[in-house]
């Protein structure tokens, strides 16, 4: 008796997806028509240069503003309609530092926890959890004060997985940090996306913080200029590295172009 072929396994659905989104600071246009998916268990780099628009497109995607045109869904549900609920799911570290300096980094984390509803008990454990991933475990009672800015940034990251969130954004969360803890922070953030199954919009315009692997998205201008796996983008360019194909791609020439 011949065996039924197995079924294909279902393709995975998006945890966030943008879709038409263009935004306008008065005259000027921030976003043109930006449309992307993000995907479980995958890192997205989102690459562009200081003022390409990744930061108004993280603040639209958090509901720090509204999105005048397109659709933005977090695991299916857009916020428009679903108000904060829609958010849930979301786990943020923003560019800018938003712990307190005064509290010990124990306290921020407790903080954060009842905000999002968790139980104390059950909040301990995950902090625990998280920064013992991070090597921060043994920093929890100290003042986030007297920290630098790497073991901060760690927190920060802690602090955003403390609800188990589906869907991790990035906004830049290396600037200012030494490139071992930088690479360090790299390291772990692609092994959440991986073992946790979390799917991960990284903003940066560093070029060592994407993998080869990795889905990539190139921001220039308010539009996404390219888009594919980062090695794929790399090759259709004809550029060396990474680096080349970004500033092939952001000037509008080819390989031959700049070789004239």
């Amino acid at each position: 008796m011949q065996k039924k072929a197995a079924r294909d396994e279902p393709e995975p659905k998006p945890v966030l997806t943008v879709k038409d989104v263009s935004y306008w600071y008065g005259a000027k246009q921030a976003l043109d028509d930006v449309s992307f998916e993000v995907y479980p268990g995958r890192v997205t780099a989102l690459l562009g240069p200081n003022g390409a628009g990744k930061t108004t497109l993280f603040s639209l995607i958090t509901r720090l503003f509204d999105a005048p045109t397109g659709r933005i869904e977090i695991c299916g549900r857009s916020a428009a309609e679903w108000g904060a609920r829609a958010l849930g799911p979301l786990g943020v570290v923003f560019q800018q530092p938003t712990l307190d300096l005064d509290l010990t980094v124990k306290q921020n984390l407790r903080y954060f926890a009842a905000l999002r509803g968790l139980k104390r008990k059950e909040a301990d454990e995950r902090m625990v959890r998280a920064l013992k991933e991070l090597d921060m475990a043994e920093r929890i009672g100290e003042r986030v004060r007297s920290l630098n800015g790497g073991h901060r940034r760690r927190v920060e990251i802690a602090r955003s997985l403390l609800h188990s969130p589906k869907l991790l954004l990035l906004d830049e969360p290396t600037i200012g940090l030494d490139d071992p803890t930088r690479a360090a922070i790299v390291r772990h953030v692609h092994e959440l996306a991986r073992s946790g199954g979390i799917g991960v919009l990284w903003a940066t315009h560093l070029f060592d913080e994407v993998e080869p692997d990795d889905a990539l998205l190139v921001l220039d201008r308010g539009r996404i200029v390219a888009r594919g796996i980062a090695k794929d983008v790399v090759a259709e360019t004809g550029a060396g590295d990474l680096g080349g194909a970004f500033r092939l791609l952001i000037a509008g020439d080819t390989e031959e172009d700049v070789a004239a």
